[in-house]
């Protein structure tokens, strides 16, 4: 019975050197987890912009399959919502549109379109994370022709 009373009078600790192996270790996962993981919030929102490319193609291809051709750059990704005003007269667009709602991109700016001619391909596109033409990584252009 005394060994336990003197058990519980003795104050046991970490020593400072213990507590700095710790904080070293601790520091060292840190600086190779971390960018590991914050690489990710990048790579899904890459990943939602080509997903949100491809809903805006098939509903663009539609728009054609309809119409013979793909809304001209002024009429916009505007002409898979609601019915185009200007431009080429639209006889067979479908009542309701064919998209709910534009998306924006993951960075939150509108997704932007160019339709080179009558029946060539369109480009819809995203300018990235720095909202600016070319770029590497994160910050590089992604669009309908990947």
């Amino acid at each position: 019975m005394n060994k336990a009373i003197k058990r519980s009078g003795q104050q046991k600790g970490f020593t400072l050197i213990e507590i700095m192996v710790v904080i070293v270790i601790l520091g060292i996962l840190g600086t190779i987890v971390a960018p590991m993981i914050l690489k990710r919030p990048d790579q899904a929102r890459i990943t939602k912009a080509k997903q949100d490319l491809q809903v805006i193609s098939a509903a663009l291809d539609m728009y054609k399959l309809d119409n013979f051709n793909y809304p001209d750059t002024d009429q916009g990704l505007e002409a898979l919502v609601n019915r185009p005003t200007s431009g080429e007269d639209v006889p067979n667009w479908s009542e309701g549109g064919y998209i709910k709602k534009l998306p924006k991109d993951p960075w939150g700016r509108e997704y932007l379109y160019m339709s080179p001619g009558e029946n060539d391909d369109v480009d819809v596109y995203s300018l990235g994370s720095d909202g600016a033409p070319g770029g590497d990584g994160a910050a590089s252009d992604i669009g309908s022709w990947e």
